[in-house]
């Protein structure tokens, strides 16, 4: 991603990698162009992953006694 890009937001994350999903089950894609969806759709995940831990982690800091039944 450019610098001059934003950031999507979570659930244009999810959107963008539901449509890689559907790129990587077409019948026509090549190899090589699969390969290249599949490294981009696993680094937006890692990225997905790590903004979801941190949202998480703010929520137990806002949860009353720092209790976490909330996201067991």
């Amino acid at each position: 991603m450019a610098e001059n890009e934003k950031t999507p937001t979570i659930e244009e994350s999810f959107r963008m990698l539901d449509e890689m999903v559907k790129n990587l089950e077409r019948d026509d894609i090549e190899l090589e162009e699969s390969f290249r969806i599949y490294e981009e759709g696993m680094k937006l995940l890692k990225n997905v992953n790590s903004r979801i831990d941190q949202v998480e982690k703010k929520m137990k800091q806002i949860t009353e006694g720092g209790g976490e039944e909330a996201f067991e």
